[in-house]
């Protein structure tokens, strides 16, 4: 797996804040009342957090998934060694 350049970190941070941002001032700029604006920032505050925790419990289930991968192929190496000084 391929490392990430910080230009290409600092683009996604870049990103993410512009988004924000013209979220935040569409949501500012909307013709409704602040009891709407206010429900409406919630969900998007709530959705950011849910996006958060999809991202890392899929970045886990990787990572767990690999660390699984090589614990089964060092036990198979073993067993290979162990057969080819047994022969």
């Amino acid at each position: 797996m391929l490392g990430h350049s910080q230009t290409w970190i600092t683009y996604n941070y870049i990103c993410v804040g512009v988004a924000y941002a013209m979220l935040g001032m569409s949501l500012f700029l909307m013709p409704i009342n602040l009891a709407t604006k206010g429900y409406v920032g919630m969900g998007i505050i709530f959705l950011s957090g849910s996006l958060v925790t999809l991202v890392k419990t899929l970045h886990d289930l990787r990572v767990q998934s690999d660390v699984s991968t090589k614990i089964e192929m060092a036990k198979q190496d073993k067993l290979l060694q162990e057969y080819a000084h047994a022969s």
